[in-house]
C-alpha cells in the first residue's frame, strides 16, 4: 500500500504541474510552435479531406516521458 501511496502522489503531482503548465500557456496565448511540425511528421492535404500523422512528434514525447518516469522510479526506491 505504501509503494501504492507515493504513486499516486507523484502521479497527481505530475497531473497538477502539466495543468498549471498548459493553462498558462494558454493565458498568454503562445504555444510550441514546433511540435506537431517536426520532420517526420505527416500531413496530407486535399479538398475537404485532411490527414495528419504527427509519427516523430509523438515519438519524441513518448521517449521524453518514459525518461521522466524512469528517474521518477529510480528516486522512489
Amino acid at each position: 500500500m505504501k509503494e501504492i501511496g507515493k504513486w499516486l502522489i507523484v502521479s497527481g503531482l505530475l497531473l497538477l504541474l502539466m495543468g498549471i503548465l498548459l493553462y498558462v500557456i494558454g493565458q498568454l496565448g503562445q504555444r510550441l510552435p514546433w511540435l506537431g511540425r517536426l520532420p517526420g511528421d505527416i500531413r496530407i492535404q486535399k479538398p475537404n479531406f485532411v490527414f495528419y500523422a504527427p509519427i516523430t512528434t509523438m515519438l519524441l514525447l513518448s521517449i521524453l516521458l518514459s525518461a521522466l518516469l524512469w528517474i521518477i522510479q529510480r528516486f522512489l526506491k
